[in-house]
């Protein structure tokens, strides 16, 4: 190419970030526009008395996706990032006695055999071999995929695979799929969980969504420096290559001239030029006017889907005893499916949350000394935060049901600093869809493939991010840049400098 075209990528998530490292690897002139100070996204932290606290996603899986990026890029992972891999996956707890889930299946199956009983275990066993095939199956044809459809994935899978996903009932909901595998309901409800990481509900998600099971004993990491280390190297690697990083560069909206993306208008009423655009948002910004009205277009206008969950967070740094936290921790709480029908159905607050914690300066270990700790905690939420601004009466019942979980289980918090966040905060951080993390939930066996791929319908507007194919997730979204870079590199016939 004589010249290169000027790129231009709209947000400096994950998904934003990879596609910027890719086009710049292969000489491509590309700027991000990010409206904050800092790159990440969704990866974020909240500093609390110096104290910086994880505050979006907390689990690190599918190393493979950022190896080959790496690689691909003639950069060398292993050198820019000190993991550590977990042991122990996640503590559970019920109220009472709480089970460990270990990267080493046969270590689970023991836990789960003294739990519950050696039939439970075995059962256990023979669904890890399920949710394995299931992963396997779908790796290639689906998640790798550039934009898969039903029958074309069936045509990959061939007769073995398609019976593999055929045997699991892939028309029937996660919940119910898993009913043979785990007549314990305690272990019924862990495992529906899995659900809830891509933002659905497991009465509602399909039977595939097993395989994040295997995702995560495939491997689970921490990360020294937390998980805003990922966006912190990626781009400092895409400056390295040429890229331009614009922070405090909030976009007002799109400038299409005739049939296509011309360039972009900031909030400080600067126009800057471009041939192609990325935009790694909310697909629901587009298609909601957000950024303009006629680039609204880009998103098809039947397209109907329902939304993720959101969240209630609280980024703690405090003193905490009783409860043997580890890096991961869920409090269960009962009746379960209440929980989902409050949240899609009644559009409310959760009355009977489950909460996550993530306690950032463990591993496997518990601390010592009583010192103070980085704790990261969530109930999801629906993600009505632009449609129902809650009070804060009923943001405050929801936080005292929360940390009343928290206490009834033997957590003891002492002198904490805390900050909330709500999902009309994540609506105004992540504009277009009411709060929700993770675009679109995956409800019904036919959700995943109504996602949008990385084309648009404006030609030289391109997407990425967790609301476009293969889903939400860090290493989902990273793929999801990948995609849209490689999707504009075959258009340009763009060969590596």
């Amino acid at each position: 190419m004589s010249k290169s075209p000027k790129v231009i990528i709209v947000g400096a998530g994950i998904a934003g970030l990879t596609a910027a490292l890719e086009l710049a690897h292969h000489g491509l002139n590309v700027t991000v526009l990010e409206k904050n100070s800092y790159p990440g996204g969704k990866i974020r932290q909240i500093d609390i008395d110096g104290a910086l606290i994880d505050s979006g996603p907390t689990v690190f899986t599918m190393r493979w996706v950022f190896e080959k990026l790496f690689d691909d890029c003639d950069e060398n992972f292993s050198s820019e990032f000190e993991l550590e891999a977990l042991d122990i996956l996640a503590r559970h707890s019920w109220g009472e006695d709480y089970l460990d889930l270990y990267a080493d299946n046969k270590k689970s199956a023991d836990a789960i055999a003294q739990f519950c009983n050696p039939k439970q275990a075995q059962l256990f066993l023979e669904f890890c071999g399920t949710a394995k095939k299931v992963y396997e199956s779908l790796k290639k044809p689906f998640i790798e995929s550039r934009r898969p459809s039903m029958l074309g994935m069936m045509g990959s899978l061939g007769i073995e695979k398609s019976k593999i996903l055929w045997d699991i009932g892939p028309f029937s909901s996660l919940w119910s799929a898993l009913e043979k595998y785990f007549p314990d309901p305690r272990l019924h409800q862990l495992f529906g969980r899995y659900a809830t990481y891509c933002g659905s509900s497991p009465y509602l998600a399909p039977a595939t969504l097993m395989l994040i099971a295997q995702v995560e004993m495939d491997g689970v990491w921490s990360i020294k420096g937390g998980m805003a280390k990922i966006p912190e190297v990626i781009a400092t690697l895409a400056q390295k290559k040429g890229c331009k990083f614009r922070y405090d560069s909030e976009v007002d909206c799109l400038e299409l001239a005739g049939s296509q993306i011309s360039g972009v208008h900031l909030k400080s009423g600067e126009f800057l030029e471009c041939d192609y655009l990325i935009f790694n948002g909310d697909i629901n910004a587009l298609k909601n006017h957000l950024l303009g009205e006629r680039v609204s277009t880009a998103i098809p206008a039947k397209l109907k889907q329902t939304d993720s969950l959101s969240a209630v967070t609280w980024s703690m740094k405090v003193k905490s005893s009783g409860f043997p936290l580890v890096r991961h921790n869920v409090f269960f709480n009962q009746p379960y499916q209440s929980e989902f029908s409050d949240i899609f159905e009644k559009q409310r607050l959760p009355l009977n949350p489950t909460v996550y914690i993530c306690a950032q300066d463990r591993n496997d270990l518990a601390l010592e000394n009583n010192q103070p700790e980085r704790l990261f905690c969530l109930v999801n939420a629906p993600a009505n935060g632009s449609k129902k601004p809650y009070n804060n009466e009923e943001i405050d019942q929801c936080e005292q049901k929360a940390f009343s979980i928290m206490n009834k289980y033997g957590l003891q918090l002492e002198d904490a600093q805390i900050t909330r966040t709500t999902p009309q905060d994540f609506s105004m951080l992540f504009p277009g869809r009411g709060g929700a993390l993770y675009g679109q939930a995956t409800h019904g066996w036919m959700s995943s493939f109504h996602r949008l791929g990385s084309q648009s319908q404006i030609n030289n507007l391109l997407l990425a991010g967790g609301s476009t194919h293969p889903g939400p997730g860090v290493p989902m979204a990273a793929m999801s840049g990948r995609l849209a870079a490689a999707t504009l590199m075959d258009r340009l016939g763009s060969t590596k400098r």
